[in-house]
């Protein structure tokens, strides 16, 4: 399995809030086109294929965390 890198350095960190559905999307850097994976507990892990980085969280049900 190949190694999924997380950072290579300190990125910035952008996140908006969906109130009406209770969702928080953070992102490394701008917000861009991503492949994301359930890992359960209603977060979704953000990843670019082609860097093999994570580039993003969306956690649904932010509020009752």
């Amino acid at each position: 399995m190949e190694a999924l890198k997380i950072f290579d350095q300190k990125p910035a960190v952008n996140w908006e809030y969906d109130e009406e559905a209770d969702v928080l999307y953070l992102s490394t850097g701008e917000p861009q086109p991503a492949v994301g994976v359930d890992i359960g507990d209603g977060v979704v892990v953000r990843f670019d294929e082609g860097k093999s980085e994570v580039v993003g969280l969306t956690l649904i049900g932010f509020r009752n965390r």
